[in-house]
């Protein structure tokens, strides 16, 4: 397994492997990987023949108080689960091989990212959309995969590349989650002892929704009230949003009559946690 920095490294072993007929597979990920993004490479590397996985914290989808420096970062950790898991290629690049000083060309939409994490963060998807496009350039790979963790940010990714006729599959790969429910996340390592405790409120919450939508209700609103109450239950649980959304759409929903997205946000002390399911 190789790690490069710049874009044209990328680019030369991507055009060399293309030559020889061979399929490519790209992971995004801002790097400080978990058994969730390992989940990503795994299903890449069965599909495709090559894997490229970027590591990249990129500052563009951070707000001004939010938390870019103190991003967990560790390259070798990184490249070791990487190369455990098959990928032929890291692309590791600084900031400035991204976006050069008079950098000013954005991709941003209209829909699907003025509500959920769009709402409390409005810079952010706009960052996504933009690094993402730079990156499927870049790679110009076969098939892309994201985790449904992040629900909206792969509904938004799926939106953007049929606008923009990428011609790439995007793959969307299931949560994994820790033995006691919680959803893995590099900013786990941010919760102390006991706040890691509270942190299972999140997926308890859902449980309780999933099981009611199961048993067939239909009134959004039920939903989100037993999800909220199951939150509100921890004391150190500060809710963001408790949302219903239709799938396709992210809009928000009274009644569940098609697929929908049951998405949360809570802070857990200082740090903001996101979680979801998805009943089509």
């Amino acid at each position: 397994m190789k790690i490069v920095n710049t874009i044209q490294e990328v680019r030369e072993q991507v055009k060399e492997w293309k030559k020889q007929g061979l399929s490519v597979g790209l992971v995004p990920t801002m790097g400080y990987l978990h058994e969730g993004h390992k989940s990503l490479i795994d299903c890449a590397v069965a599909e495709n023949d090559k894997v490229v996985v970027s590591v990249f914290v990129n500052p563009m989808q951070f707000g001004p108080k939010e938390d870019l420096e103190s991003y967990p970062r560790d390259l070798d950790r990184d490249a070791a689960l990487c190369e455990k898991a098959g990928a032929a290629l890291i692309f590791h690049p600084a900031p400035e091989e991204m976006y050069h000083d008079d950098f000013s060309s954005f991709v941003d939409m209209n829909t699907l990212t003025g509500g959920l994490c769009g709402k409390t963060r409005p810079i952010h998807f706009r960052g996504v959309c933009t690094v993402v496009s730079k990156l499927f350039n870049i790679v110009t790979p076969d098939k892309a995969y994201f985790g449904q963790k992040d629900a909206q940010q792969l509904a938004v990714i799926r939106h953007m590349v049929s606008d923009l006729n990428f011609g790439i599959e995007i793959v969307g790969c299931p949560i994994i989650r820790e033995e006691d429910g919680l959803a893995k996340s590099s900013r786990n390592t941010y919760l102390n002892d006991e706040e890691r405790k509270a942190a299972l409120i999140l997926s308890k919450s859902l449980k309780k929704g999933r099981e009611l939508a199961e048993a067939g209700e239909k009134d959004a609103g039920k939903l989100r009230k037993v999800i909220t109450d199951v939150l509100v239950s921890e004391p150190m649980a500060k809710i963001d949003y408790v949302e219903i959304v239709d799938w396709n759409t992210l809009d928000a929903v009274d009644r569940i009559d098609g697929p929908i997205l049951a998405a949360i946000a809570v802070y857990i002390g200082k740090t903001r946690l996101i979680d979801n399911f998805i009943l089509a």
